[in-house]
């Protein structure tokens, strides 16, 4: 198939795809889209930045365009595991929704309860939400799933790293048996195989590319670094980012630097900002309106450098990206596979760099194996980048502070050795070697003794 007319769309849609601009159907879309329409379940295996939001999102306004919705009765489910990948989803369904009468309501953490109340309670024909956040409004009365009749896991893989497994499998079965399934995930671990064995029912398995495959456009390499006390790891590591950063230059349009704690991210960003690189920080615990705030600003080129959690590395619209820096090695082997997923999208040529301290190695083994490939792999030489007068990006301390500290101890050992001259002890007068020492009788010691 090559244009989205031969996916059996309804006009409206047509109408609205190609408004948005787009015209060819990618591989994922043109291969889920047409059992979608049949009433098809569907399991999507692809990677991030495959069209994949386009190929639930479309099918499933198609078989909503007819009909509405009551109050707190949805007809359709989307659930994310972000509030960033809920909201680009709900950016995705008003974009192709734009012909059509069809309403929706956005459930996330981080913006009022009382607002989204109101859109559940006024009808929605599609509920877009994290796990969560939908289960508090179920809890408290508000929100009934016995009209639903499609259901959509997006980054099921990501569900289950954060633990929203049970949740997904309670929501399910809040949801009439007779309901249509899209499942969608990066990667199918055994408890992602349970899940859509339990829930799909037969399903049509679309695969575009082999799992955990990392795109043939994305250069990437390692910087091992010696091993050290983990204080000196994690200094030396900022150094090396620096460094690199600097290296790049002009090169890099915008990049992601990826830290594996929220805590780190914060290091990291302050790091970066006290030697005046142009940084934005985002993770999890910050407020919502903050967050979109970040990704504003880095998609409009307000900020070169996003300093971020794992919470960047799936699922979002983060285009241009030229640069991914995982500043740590990530825990899951997956997460690498879509940390370097953020670049080299569109055809574009994207560079990926990872800093591995000795205690990761074992780690970034097992992304070598997962990913079924050799990373090269460089010695890092932390000492080199301490000179000043490479970049005028540079400040002061960014040498670790030497050559400060070397002014201040010269000025330092000067007082200490006026000092000393003021406190000189007066020389002690010759001692008379023809008399006997007291105490010491003949036996003199010769150092004692003065010509």
């Amino acid at each position: 198939m090559t244009t989205f007319a031969e996916l059996g769309l309804h006009p409206s849609l047509l109408r609205a795809v190609t408004a948005a601009g787009y015209e060819t159907p990618t591989p994922i879309q043109s291969q889920a889209i047409p059992p979608a329409i049949e009433g098809r379940d569907v399991l999507g295996i692809a990677q991030t930045g495959t069209g994949k939001t386009a190929s639930f999102v479309l099918p499933m306004i198609n078989a909503l365009i007819q009909g509405r919705a009551r109050a707190r009765m949805p007809r359709s489910l989307v659930l994310a595991p972000t509030r960033e990948l809920a909201t680009q989803v709900a950016e995705s369904f008003t974009t192709y929704s734009a012909d059509s009468q069809l309403t929706m309501a956005l459930l996330i953490g981080g913006t009022s309860f009382a607002d989204q109340l109101a859109l559940v309670e006024r009808g929605a024909d599609v509920l877009i939400a994290t796990p969560g956040r939908l289960l508090d409004h179920f809890e408290r009365g508000r929100l009934l799933l016995s009209g639903v009749k499609i259901v959509t896991v997006d980054e099921a893989d990501r569900m289950l790293d954060m633990g929203f497994i049970p949740d997904i499998e309670r929501i399910f079965r809040l949801t009439p048996f007779t309901r249509q399934t899209f499942f969608y995930s990066a990667t199918m671990a055994p408890e992602i195989e349970r899940l859509t064995q339990e829930f799909l029912s037969n399903p049509v398995r679309v695969e575009v590319t082999r799992q955990a495959t990392v795109g043939k456009n994305i250069s990437q390499y390692a910087l091992m670094l010696p091993p050290g006390p983990k204080d000196r790891i994690f200094k030396e590591k900022r150094a090396l980012l620096r460094r690199e950063i600097r290296q790049f230059g002009g090169e890099i349009t915008n990049a992601i630097i990826f830290c594996n704690r929220k805590t780190d991210v914060d290091i990291v960003f302050k790091s970066l900002r006290k030697h005046r690189f142009d940084c934005a920080a985002l993770h999890g615990d910050l407020d919502q309106s903050l967050r979109t705030k970040v990704l504003n600003d880095f998609r409009d080129g307000g900020k070169r450098l996003l300093v971020a959690s794992d919470v960047a590395a799936r699922g979002l619209d983060l285009p241009n990206v030229s640069h991914v820096f995982n500043f740590d090695v990530p825990v899951n082997p997956e997460d690498y596979v879509h940390r370097i997923g953020r670049t080299g999208r569109a055809g574009r040529h994207g560079i990926a760099v990872t800093l591995v301290g000795k205690k990761e190695e074992k780690a970034f083994d097992a992304i070598e194996k997962l990913s079924n490939s050799e990373i090269s792999r460089r010695t890092a030489q932390p000492g080199r980048h301490r000179s000043t007068q490479q970049h005028p990006q540079s400040s002061p301390d960014d040498n670790e502070g030497s050559r400060g500290r070397s002014r201040h101890d010269t000025s330092s050992g000067k007082k200490q050795l006026k000092r000393r001259k003021r406190t000189r002890r007066p020389s002690l007068p010759p001692v008379n070697t023809s008399e006997p020492v007291v105490g010491m009788g003949e036996h003199v010691p010769a150092f004692l003794k003065r010509d």
